[in-house]
This record gives C-alpha cells, structure tokens and sequence, in this order.
C-alpha cells in the first residue's frame, strides 16, 4: 500500500511550537506514512536521529515574537503573512502532501485552502472558542503602570479591541485571496482550520458545544534528544529536587534571582536555561545546563518551577509532580488557570515576583501534600488518552475527507 505523505509545518517562534508537532510526527509509522517536516532553520540537532524529511521556511524571530506579546502588539503584519503564504505555498507545491498539520502557522489557514490540502491545525484547548474564560491582564504596560486589580478590570473590558486589532492582518491576506473573514475574535483565527487538535484534556479545559471537527488529543510532551550532562547520575537522593526551566518564551531573565531564592533552603535545584539565560553566579546546591532531557528530570523532581506554559506544565503534570508557574504573557497565564483549578500548581506574576513570595510558594508547594496528591490525580487523566491513535485517527479522517 502506498504511504500517505504528511506535512508538519511548525512556526518555530518558541521552542515549545517545534517540539509538539516533532512528538506528533514521530508518533507515526515509517510503514504507513511518508512524513515531511517544515520549520525555520536553527533546529537541525532536534532532528537527530529521525526519519523526517525536513524542509526551511522562514519564520519571525523568537526575540520579534516575544516583544510584541510583551508590548501587547498584533505579532504579524500583513506583509509578513503574505510572504508566509507565499512560502508555504512554494512548500506545499513541492511536497504533494495528503494532509497539512500547523502549530501556530496562521498562513495556513489561507495557503492550505488555496492549494486545496486538507489542514489539521494544533492550538491549546484554552484558545478555543469554544472554551470558556476569564481573563488576567498579563505582564504588559498596564500591569506596571496600574495596581493589578484595576489594570484587570481594564484589560477585561479593552481585550475584544485588542482580540479584534489582532485579527485584522490574516482578515486581509485572507481577502486578497478571496476568502471569507474570520471575524475579529482572535480565537476564531487560532482555530481556523479543516480539523482541530488540541493538546489538552477536557477534564482541565472543558469546552462548551464542541463541533464534531475539533478533538482533545491529550498531552504532547516532548524532550530535546540530548544526553544528560555528566553531573546527572551524582545528584543526591537525600534532598528534593526541583526543576527550573523558564523557557524559550520571555522570563529567562528572572534565573538569576529564582536560583538565590532557593540557594538557602534544604533542595537541590536543575535548571535548563534553553539557551537563553545567564543564570549568574551558581549557588552550592544549583547545576545548570542550557537543556535537559526535561520528561526525565520532572520525574525526579518534587517541583517544577517554569514559565507557565503547557509543555513543561504537561511534562510536570504526567509526571505526578506539581508545578510553579511564574507566568508573563495571556498563553501562561491561561494555561495556569488550568492547573491552578486543577489544584495541582500555584500562579505567580512574573512582573510582581520577589524573594518573599517565591520562597513562600516553593515551601508550601514542597511541605503540604494536596498538590502533588492533585498533580498525581491530572497524572491518572493524562494515562487515559491514547495520543498516538487520537493523532492517528483524526489524519485518517482528514485523509479519507479528501477523496
């Protein structure tokens, strides 16, 4: 039987955008599938080892992207998502694929439908519009200008503008190509596509009227395919570790003053910089590494300290252990409110963080036991969802859609 060719295009703003659909793509059989992977150069190393035909599209850079969350600002133009379209039309055309799966590449809600490719797009469960929310201003101007719960009230009441302003550019690549308006709900453009898959399970991000062509597909954690550093195997086993990881996306910045915190209390700390922080003098009872296998290093942690967002949350979560999260921008703070509901994680402002707080969180996290029987109780959801065959099931359909 011939393989049916698949095409992962991933928007490589954060790392977390290129790990999840790798996971997906790595789920399925060499047999039955020819499997294409598409992002922006600078991510070669993850491919060691696969048996993915990778391709190069361009993509804005992390540091673009992260600014303009930070500054509240649209992230795309609408010239940069023409020249998107563009290029993931030349990609689409050289591959032929039978489906198209995006994380977080918004072309494709114009490109796909153009070269007529069934599209099977990735957001988490909390952008849907179908999940209901309550907003929290993140860590943007209004929140260091104002006390937090009049800078709330106000962003409550100003987020259908922002949602709308942030609409406007796919709206107008969209009509260039002659298709309808998405409408000016910035979920609406997340999840625009043929099928929708989220990386979430409904128990911690329940939706309300849910349409037969968006699925829950359960967690998709991922790890970079690194060998742990030398000092792995010498950590001890008499003290509690605990995880620090903040990330590709933005609070990288805040390492230095996370590891002083916890350098007097009785733990041992890892943390993975991603690259993208300098974590200052190291205190006697912190390694660090710029990656770690970070599956492995959350189930031989007691807590994990991260950014907030879902991959780490996701791997913490499966691992049984709760989860620390020092969030800045919507995407965190939405994921928090998850686990926080869950009652296996504690939020924290990234843009209100001191010692006294942090350390208050980190003890309190460590001593009582609701957490971690909470985060052990996500642990028994997550088990129940089969990814592989939910991920399986969804590309058969949106195959078998097309013929």
């Amino acid at each position: 039987m011939e393989r049916k060719k698949i095409l992962f295009v991933a928007e490589a703003v954060t790392l977390a955008h290129v790990g999840r659909p790798l996971a997906l793509a790595q789920t399925l059989s060499p047999q039955q599938y020819d499997v294409h992977f598409a992002c922006a150069p600078g991510y070669e190393s993850f491919f060691h080892g696969s048996r993915l035909n990778s391709w190069s599209v361009s993509s804005i850079s992390s540091e673009r992207f992260l600014a303009a969350l930070a500054a509240g600002k649209p992230v795309y133009d609408s010239a940069t998502l023409r020249r998107y379209v563009e290029d993931d039309l030349r990609l689409l055309q050289a591959v032929r694929p039978e489906v198209v799966v995006g994380d977080f590449r918004l072309s494709l809600s114009v490109s796909a439908r153009v070269a007529g490719v069934p599209y099977v797009g990735l957001i988490n469960a909390y952008w849907s519009p179908y999940v209901p929310q309550r907003y929290t201003v993140p860590a943007i101007a209004l929140a260091r200008a104002l006390p937090i719960a009049l800078a709330d009230r106000l962003f409550r009441l100003a987020r259908p503008l922002a949602f709308a302003l942030h609409s406007m550019p796919l709206n107008r690549v969209r009509r260039a190509y002659r298709l309808p308006s998405l409408g000016y709900d910035l979920r609406r453009v997340y999840a625009d596509a043929d099928y929708v898959l989220y990386p979430d399970i409904p128990e911690m991000f329940p939706a309300v009227g849910l349409p037969d062509h968006h699925a829950y597909l359960g967690p998709v954690t991922w790890s970079p395919p690194i060998a742990p550093p030398s000092w792995w195997e010498l950590l001890p086993t008499d003290l509690p570790v605990v995880y620090v990881t903040l990330g590709s996306s933005g609070q990288g910045a805040l390492l230095p003053q996370i590891l002083q915190t916890l350098a007097g209390l009785p733990l041992r700390v890892v943390a993975a910089t991603a690259g993208q922080a300098d974590p200052g003098a190291l205190p006697d009872n912190a390694q660090v590494a710029a990656y770690l296998p970070g599956e492995e290093a959350a189930r031989r942690a007691r807590l994990v300290i991260c950014n907030g967002g879902s991959p780490t949350s996701q791997q913490a979560l499966a691992a049984g252990v709760p989860v620390l999260g020092i969030a800045g921008n919507l995407d965190q703070y939405l994921n928090m409110r998850g686990v926080a509901a869950m009652g296996a994680g504690v939020l924290l402002r990234s843009d209100r963080l001191n010692e006294e707080v942090l350390r208050r969180a980190v003890l309190a996290l460590l001593e009582k036991g609701d957490a971690r029987a909470a985060a052990s109780r996500v642990a028994t959801l997550f088990q129940r969802y089969d990814v592989a065959q939910r991920f399986g099931d969804m590309l058969r359909r949106a195959i078998g859609g097309r013929h």
